[in-house]
């Protein structure tokens, strides 16, 4: 299933993500994946079986292949899957070294658009199960912006995919909408039936939205 997660900021999105990861801990209630309280399990096992594509896209010191495979777990046939996947695979065989070309510190000498599409072949490459969106499209153009959403649509199409939503209308080809408020999911439905109740906070929120887009 795809979830679009929405609300005001503070509403307690990136709250409930930092839960998923066990970055916070749950005080009261539970967190089940698969029926399994993710806090019986170690943390190394937890992580190591959900992906995120963070907000801030993130490259490490090294080079092409330690940033897509930072343990050596892959093949390099894999790793140029991966690349090809999330079209950065021409961009690399250009360059003389390949999968050894050096990235720097914070991979600034890649730009943000790529930097973004490495994160993305790095959770192509892991193909988990679940992975979170931190709607990390806001750093990129819309021609890259397009590519990984349908990217991921192709890649990920038989996982569940949780997508935090800063732009309100990513979310309308979701299967569900979980609303938050004040930490509080308050509304959790299709984002039609949602949207056909005029008196939802999701229709409000989306009138808003396209209100502010058509000033701006």
């Amino acid at each position: 299933m795809k979830t679009g997660i929405v609300g005001r900021t503070g509403s307690g999105k990136s709250t409930l993500i930092q839960a998923l990861f066990r970055i916070i801990d749950p005080t009261v209630g539970q967190i089940l994946v698969d029926s399994i309280d993710i806090c019986t399990i170690g943390l190394h096992d937890l992580r190591s079986r959900l992906s995120i594509i963070p907000q801030e896209p993130t490259m490490f010191e090294g080079t092409v292949r330690t940033n897509l495979d930072p343990i050596g777990e892959y093949t390099d046939s894999q790793i140029w899957e991966a690349l090809d996947r999330c079209q950065l695979g021409d961009e690399v065989r250009r360059k003389e070294l390949r999968l050894d070309s050096l990235v720097i510190e914070n991979g600034e000498n890649w730009s943000v658009g790529q930097r973004q599409l490495v994160c993305l072949g790095r959770v192509i490459l892991k193909r988990s199960k679940i992975l979170v969106l931190d709607e990390a499209t806001a750093s990129v153009d819309t021609a890259t912006d397009n590519l990984i959403q349908k990217t991921l649509r192709q890649q990920f199409s038989d996982a569940t995919v949780i997508t935090i939503a800063h732009r309100i209308t990513s979310v309308l080809d979701s299967d569900m909408v979980l609303l938050l408020d004040n930490g509080v999911a308050v509304e959790r439905d299709t984002p039609t039936r949602l949207l056909e109740d005029k008196s939802s906070l999701f229709s409000k929120l989306v009138a808003e939205y396209t209100m502010r887009s058509t000033h701006t």
